[in-house]
């Protein structure tokens, strides 16, 4: 059988584009195939993101802010986020929202199979997997399978340990969250908690680093316990829910067309910001786009934006700063919390902000550092 679509993983990336195409009332019939080694029934990530209005994922959204607070050695601020709202959504939330919506069409499939390769021929695609070999129009793909290699020299990984705890009588503030603590030991490289609270005795604790290699298991729990008890202030919690995660934030090039009739979405598309590790936003940007460009039978081979590669060089940028030792991860960002408003911050790492805020928030850096870099990463071929 030959399948219209086949969806190769079934993560954020591919659920997004499974659900946007069974929204669509002239794409909704065609039959998709969706293939992943994993039974998607447990909450093994949190995604968090920021948006102006109610998205199409808000019915699951588990928790909002609109007050998010920066802490480093120099600065501290609890940020008004004006027109955005930073919002949560899990796991498991996710993939029972969209799987359920699915069950109600008949022209979707899904396989628990491991993908081995996909390869491309005339005017279709095919995905083998350890049992067997199938056939479509369009293969999406969010696996690793084209992902470039990933090295100490270019790319550091956002590499992070996050604990739910609960605690018997009140400490947290609902309404506002920790987006930065940079309070913490610099010795390992760009290192902060995050804390987002859901309730006044129930939040999410991570310690989130910038480095180019992981730390040993033990140092996570370590430093999530250190900074429970002494700047939190906590004694007695129980642990709810643990969750581990590398992102890489790369200079290397993650391609969107591998071949033809292959598009790669996802972190395989280049979905996540490199500069920050965001992936949610950005995934539901390009799924939409796919979506459009279904509808109306234009090609899916695309090129890179002018707006997109100018967003593209600024992470890169960042992150070439970052690995050449010129400037630490919380002097950059004190910098940037310090001089500009949230919401110019939240448009300019969301990709929708102006030239104007792009360059009030270039000018609030120092200039030799990113100088060097930008030209640097202009100067380079790929």
């Amino acid at each position: 059988m030959k399948y219209d679509f086949i969806i190769a993983g079934a993560g954020c990336a591919g659920l997004s584009l499974l659900y946007r195409i069974l929204q669509e009332p002239a794409l909704q019939n065609k039959s998709v195939l969706i293939i992943d080694k994993d039974t998607k029934n447990s909450n093994d990530r949190t995604w968090c993101f920021w948006e102006k209005n109610p998205g199409l994922f808000e019915s699951i959204v588990h928790a909002k802010w609109n007050t998010l607070a920066f802490l480093s050695t120099d600065f501290e601020e609890k940020l008004d986020l004006g027109s955005y709202t930073y919002k949560m959504i899990q796991g498991i939330d996710f993939y029972n929202f969209v799987l359920n919506f699915s069950k109600k069409f008949s022209n979707v499939t899904f396989l628990q199979e491991r993908i081995v390769a996909i390869t491309s021929r005339e005017n279709s695609a095919v995905v083998k997997t350890a049992e067997n070999s199938y056939l479509g129009d369009f293969i999406f793909n969010s696996t690793g399978l084209f992902n470039p290699k990933i090295t100490e020299e270019n790319s550091l990984l956002q590499h992070f340990k996050g604990w739910v705890i609960k605690t018997e009588t009140p400490f947290f503030n609902p309404e506002v969250g920790r987006l930065m603590d940079f309070r913490v030991s610099q010795d390992n490289g760009a290192t902060f908690m995050y804390v987002l609270p859901t309730s006044a005795t129930e939040a999410l604790i991570e310690y989130t680093l910038f480095t180019t290699t992981v730390l040993e298991k033990e140092t996570y729990n370590t430093a999530l316990k250190k900074y429970i008890k002494e700047e939190l202030k906590i004694e007695n919690y129980s642990i709810s829910h643990e969750e581990f995660g590398v992102i890489p934030m790369s200079l290397a090039k993650f391609e969107k067309n591998p071949d033809k009739n292959i598009i790669n979405i996802g972190t395989a598309g280049g979905f996540t910001k490199a500069s920050s590790g965001y992936t949610f936003q950005f995934i539901q940007k390009d799924v939409s786009e796919i979506v459009a460009n279904l509808k109306l039978g234009n090609n899916l081979n695309r090129d890179t934006s002018f707006e997109n590669k100018l967003y593209n060089w600024y992470d890169r940028t960042l992150i070439d700063v970052l690995l050449s030792n010129k400037l630490t991860g919380e002097a950059i960002f004190t910098k940037i919390f310090q001089k500009n408003s949230p919401e110019k911050i939240l448009a300019f790492l969301g990709n929708e902000s102006t030239l104007l805020e792009d360059l009030t928030i270039m000018t609030s850096l120092p200039l030799k550092p990113f100088l060097s870099s930008g030209i640097k990463q202009l100067l380079k071929k790929n």
